[in-house]
């Protein structure tokens, strides 16, 4: 980390770094990467997202089970094992530069995460409602940063789509995922939700 870095270069130089150590075979299977967002414990200000992606073997094998959600239903894919960033023990830096963004933004609270506490208090319940927000915002400037940068193309030799998932906003990948890449690489994932 930098003095200057910011949580959104944080996360697009950390998702690098991971994508870099995927083994070369395991590469040259990928046909779409995931970012996955994820909260701990269901508190807003403990956001994360997983980097993931799912393999052509992993679809063959599930295309068995049901061809036609296989290839884009994330339910299919590959779910566990991959690296998390954000505001988790696993990532101290991301942790720091989230919480340090949050309360710049004037969206941190303090005291334990409690869901009446959130449910009852106005303040809590849009402090909470901003969090989420901005850490979907950054998710998929992430994504795009990936395209932009040119580091998709670099690590896999191709341009892949990237699908943006959030489990507690079930169909917002859609929205998510179009707002995350450029149209060309989105196609056959539109095809699946049109």
């Amino acid at each position: 980390m930098t003095a200057t870095e910011t949580f959104e270069a944080h996360l697009l130089r950390a998702s690098t770094d991971i994508l870099e150590r995927l083994p070369d075979a395991v590469r040259s299977e990928v046909y779409v990467l995931a970012l996955n967002v994820w909260r701990v414990d269901a508190d807003d200000r403990r956001p994360y997202v997983d980097i993931g992606h799912n393999t052509e073997n992993r679809f063959r094998a599930a295309a068995d089970a049901d061809p036609d959600e296989a290839r884009w239903n994330y339910a299919y894919w590959i779910l566990e094992g991959f690296d998390r960033l954000g505001n988790v023990p696993e990532d101290p830096v991301g942790g720091a530069l989230w919480e340090e963004e949050a309360g710049r933004l004037g969206l941190w609270y303090d005291g334990p995460f409690d869901l009446d506490r959130r449910l009852g208090d106005p303040a809590v319940a849009a402090r909470a409602d901003g969090l989420r927000l901005r850490f979907q915002e950054t998710v998929i400037g992430l994504a795009r940063g990936l395209h932009e940068s040119g580091e998709v193309e670099r690590i896999f030799g191709r341009p892949l789509p990237v699908v943006v998932f959030d489990m507690d906003s079930p169909g917002w990948e859609e929205e998510a995922t179009k707002a995350a890449n450029p149209p060309e690489v989105i196609g056959e994932f539109l095809a699946y939700y049109g």
